[in-house]
């Protein structure tokens, strides 16, 4: 039975979307190609007439997954004051239901580890994605020159990340909503104190100017 070229790209997407979950389920490797197409409700034998091998259905499924992330962000930006807006995407990062909720989390903290074992092609793809999110945080962080809320960004996603890796290890008690805190309290603090340090160094050159 020949398909439409429409249906064959619905297909597609929906086998990307099943396995960006079960992915960020059971890591990239724990999961055969055979199960994935099971997910999407299709046979095996039809997985190549979509994907070329299980690297690129990874790849694509890696990329979903953090473009969500990425969408989700903007969404919740969008609907905060500008100077909010950062503590608003941390603060819907940082919480119980996304440490509980692996499949349809952040990819980064579920799969990054595994990651850096794979081929170049897919660290690099991998990569391309980072630098969208790293741009997406550091355009949340306002009043600081552009080469400093970059530096905030990436510091900023390190600590949210490695704070949602360390409270699903501790599980879903005390110590983990615990861990959440700080991690939340880290990012904010450390923002804060940034944005105090370029106002305060802006501050001495108009002053300077002004001798001058």
């Amino acid at each position: 039975m020949r398909y439409s070229k429409e249906h064959k790209q619905e297909t597609h997407a929906r086998i990307v979307k099943k396995a960006s979950v079960r992915l960020r389920e059971k890591g990239a490797h724990g999961i055969g190609v055979a199960d994935l197409m099971k997910d999407a409700g299709l046979t095996h034998g039809g997985f190549y007439a979509h994907f070329d091998s299980r690297e690129a259905l990874v790849i694509e499924a890696f990329g979903y997954a953090m473009d969500r992330s990425i969408a989700h962000w903007r969404k919740k930006a969008e609907q905060t004051p500008i100077d909010k807006r950062l503590a608003a995407i941390v603060d819907s990062y940082l919480t119980p239901s996304h440490r509980d909720d692996l499949g349809h989390g952040c990819a980064i903290p579920a799969l990054s580890a595994e990651i850096a074992r794979e081929s170049p092609k897919t660290r690099k793809a991998f990569a391309a994605k980072l630098e969208q999110m790293i741009e997406m945080i550091a355009a949340q962080i306002p009043d600081v020159p552009r080469k400093t809320a970059r530096k905030q960004a990436m510091a900023s996603l390190a600590t949210m990340m490695g704070t949602l890796v360390l409270a699903r290890v501790a599980g879903s008690g005390e110590l983990s909503d615990d861990i959440l805190g700080a991690g939340r309290e880290a990012v904010l603090e450390r923002v804060a104190a940034t944005k105090a340090g370029a106002k305060k160094a802006a501050g001495k050159k108009l002053a300077a100017a002004a001798r001058h």
